[in-house]
């Protein structure tokens, strides 16, 4: 194994499933991350089956199910509680696994902040690289506190918002999906199991709005809406509910719900795809710094970590670095796509309502159907 010594910057769901994957096949891990401190903050996350197979394999999976909450189907219903389709969802980890999970996202980022570290490896708060060298079979990197150090390979996993993606030759850049989302958790009722609702207009509320479970009294609510918060005077729980004003059924519980005290999050939705190499010599991107889609199918997690643990299988293998590369994107660029194309078919359809023609759920069900083999 030519790859023994690595370091990763950024410490998410992409770069501390590498670091873990890595530490796992006995490579020397640091990690670093430009948060002076990890933050118990974060809304709600569904995760798939897909990536629970990932968590699997690392050996977290048992404290996942443990914090997490089990589906396996969503209920599609007009906004006046009209149901159109009880969606089994796929179960793309495999029938040993839950198709869905609905968790808080601290709760995932703690799990996977202790397995790394009980595998040791090194995490630095604190720190960005600020530039990095290659050598003929390594690559120095300088950091923000100006250390120089040599590593077999530079894994960047900042996210879509990278600075590093531009200087690794890559041309494209993030887009607008022409999307916003509202992100909540709050309360449920114990017979809430998951839903998404279509409004049956465009009445200036929201494109979409659906909940996941993440326990047996909460739940995680998104609201997809335009990119843009209007100046109209109104907080955000009070935005939020003007939103889900015309969706009835569960959502009249979740929306009167709201109130000063819930944590919300609002962000424009944008979008990355490169279908190109993703490394400069010996620093390679990962993750959400080369694809990142709108959250439609809920895939943006379980790509990221399926990325993370195939490279790490990859690279520790015996051969030559430039191959195991080609053959690393020969088998993960295919699925990506699949992903992106449903997903942004998906963002269309969000903002034209009454589209002809439109079938979100089946395009919803192929999608996350093609996942189910094995990355």
């Amino acid at each position: 194994m030519s790859v023994r010594k690595v370091l990763i910057v950024g410490g998410g769901f992409t770069g501390l499933t590498a670091a873990i994957a890595l530490a796992e096949r006995g490579v020397q891990v640091t990690l670093v991350d430009k948060a002076p401190a990890w933050a118990r903050v974060g809304h709600g996350l569904t995760i798939q089956g897909n990536a629970l197979r990932v968590f699997k394999e690392i050996g977290v999976i048992d404290e996942i199910l443990e914090v997490g909450h089990a589906e396996n189907a969503v209920t599609l219903t007009l906004s006046n509680g009209t149901v159109l389709e009880e969606l089994v969802t796929p179960k793309t980890g495999g029938e040993d696994l839950p198709a869905t999970i609905g968790a808080l996202r601290p709760d995932l980022h703690e799990i996977l902040v202790r397995k790394a570290e009980s595998l040791g490896v090194e995490i630095r708060l604190g720190l960005e690289l600020t530039s990095y060298e290659n050598n003929a079979d390594t690559a120095t990197s300088v950091l923000s506190d100006g250390t120089r150090e040599e590593w077999d390979v530079i894994v960047v996993a900042e996210g879509i918002k990278s600075q590093t993606r531009p200087t690794l030759g890559i041309t494209e850049d993030r887009a607008p999906s022409g999307l916003g989302i509202w992100r909540a958790v709050t309360s449920r009722l114990p017979h809430m199991t998951g839903g998404i609702s279509f409004p049956m207009g465009d009445d200036g509320g929201a494109f979409k709005v659906g909940y996941t479970p993440v326990s047996d009294t909460q739940c995680y609510i998104f609201v997809l809406c335009r990119p843009e918060r209007p100046d109209n005077g109104l907080e955000g729980w009070q935005e939020v509910q003007r939103l889900m004003a015309n969706f009835h059924g569960d959502f009249d519980h979740l929306r009167e719900s709201l109130n000063a005290d819930t944590f919300l999050n609002f962000q424009e939705i944008e979008w990355i795809f490169v279908e190109g190499p993703w490394h400069s010599g010996r620093v390679v991107a990962l993750g959400e710094v080369v694809h990142a889609v709108p959250p439609l199918i809920a895939q943006g997690a379980a790509q990221c970590v399926e990325d993370s643990l195939l490279f790490a299988q990859y690279i520790t293998e015996e051969g030559d670095f430039e191959e195991q590369l080609a053959a690393f994107y020969a088998r993960r660029i295919p699925r990506i796509k699949g992903v992106v194309d449903a997903s942004l078919q998906l963002a269309h359809w969000e903002q034209n309502p009454g589209t002809p023609d439109a079938e979100p759920g089946p395009v919803m069900g192929k999608a996350l159907a093609a996942l189910v083999p094995a990355p």
